[in-house]
């Protein structure tokens, strides 16, 4: 068979399967008014609160006072939702240039300039908000938002070239976040999975002394992180291999590392309810020949060889025509699996990135939809 030809079928095949991992991928950017009353007879229905001018609302936060979700989204800024006045006001951005970046336009482009805020999470000690920023590192901006400041863009002489997820230690003010790879950058986050890229690492930072330290290295796209209710272990999702991994930091288990749990997805961002769970957000199930392929790294060495622009028309032309759902879990402090969150109503049946509980409804982060999404919990 022609060498060319391999490469395109192969490219074609792995775009097929990753495409689940993205599917939505194309959205247009300008949105209708927010109007709940389409929505509220639906049983079951994801509520979708659109963002005019941007998508990818990809992590949520709210600060001391139970007020938002603040989230990060495409054009670089970090909006916050006005519940009582229905709109999204402007709290902060990461990178100082604007010019360029606002409008209904594909930002990706423009990612590395302007900024893409990924995980966020306020400290209560401080009410500063933490941002990871897939290009400009970690960053923390005050309680009156503003331009974000730089906390750290390297470690250990090794630039940072996709930072994460973010979480903070309420009680002592540690900051937890990931770097999911040093070789490629989000724009690239195909290269990641198809590459079998194994140089994530998961890092502390802490603030009083200024001190960054690297726990863990060696990870495959390692992704979301969530804290235990009392601390002692921290939860880090590989995305590549659809697992969560814990890593202890407390007992004599201190410093190890083990499976948390094996899911049927691609896990993203991790967030812990009142009750102690985690939430795991999943852009897509796993499918059997997406594993196989990833099993054999030189068929990625291999795909990787083809210019990228050739591989994302055939990934978005994929994702165009797939009908994959996001979904979630809900696991115990030991791993277990409690529910599946699988919304078939409304504008639930997209991918997601991350599900907050708060005040018994979920909140639901996508990286690449053009709305945030919410979900009233049914009582028992």
């Amino acid at each position: 068979m022609n060498f060319n030809l391999l490469l395109l079928l192969l490219a074609a095949a792995a775009a097929f399967l990753i495409s689940a991992l993205i599917t939505g991928s194309s959205t247009i950017l300008s949105s209708r008014a927010f109007d709940s009353e389409e929505y509220s007879n639906q049983k079951d229905a994801v509520i979708p609160i659109p963002i005019p001018g941007a998508v990818g609302p990809e992590s949520l936060a709210f600060d001391s006072f139970g007020s938002g979700p603040y989230t990060g989204v495409s054009d670089g800024r970090i909006i916050k939702w006005e519940e009582k006045q229905g709109r999204w006001i402007d709290f902060a951005t990461t990178a100082s240039t604007r010019e360029g970046c606002g409008g209904s336009q594909d930002h990706v482009p423009l990612e590395h300039i302007c900024g893409r805020p990924l995980g966020l999470i306020f400290s209560g000690l401080t009410g500063e908000l933490y941002i990871a920023d897939a290009y400009l590192g970690l960053l923390v901006v005050g309680p009156k938002g503003g331009l974000a400041t730089k906390v750290a863009s390297e470690a250990q002489g090794s630039p940072f070239g996709f930072t994460n997820g973010v979480e903070v230690h309420q009680t002592n003010g540690a900051v937890y976040f990931s770097d999911s790879s040093t070789r490629f950058q989000r724009r690239n986050f195909v290269a990641v999975i198809i590459s079998g890229d194994n140089t994530g690492r998961l890092m502390k930072y802490e603030p009083e002394i200024k001190q960054l330290t690297v726990l863990l290295d060696g990870l495959a796209f390692p992704n979301g992180v969530a804290l235990s209710k009392n601390g002692d272990f921290i939860l880090l999702s590989e995305t590549s291999r659809c697992r969560i991994l814990r890593f202890w930091l407390q007992t004599s288990k201190t410093g190890t590392v083990e499976v948390f749990a094996q899911l049927p997805g691609f896990p993203d961002n991790i967030k812990r309810n009142g009750k102690g769970e985690f939430w795991v957000g999943m852009h897509s199930r796993r499918e059997k020949l997406l594993e196989w392929l990833l099993s054999y790294p030189w068929i990625g060495r291999t795909l990787l060889k083809i210019p990228f622009p050739q591989v994302k028309a055939l990934i978005s032309f994929f994702s165009e025509r797939r009908k994959t759902a996001g979904l979630a879990a809900r696991l115990s402090e030991e791993g277990e699996i409690l529910e599946m969150f699988e919304p078939k109503h409304g504008n639930g049946r997209s991918s997601m990135s991350e599900v907050y509980e708060k005040d018994g409804s979920l909140w639901i982060g996508s990286v690449n939809m053009p709305y945030l999404g919410k979900y009233e919990m049914q009582t028992k």
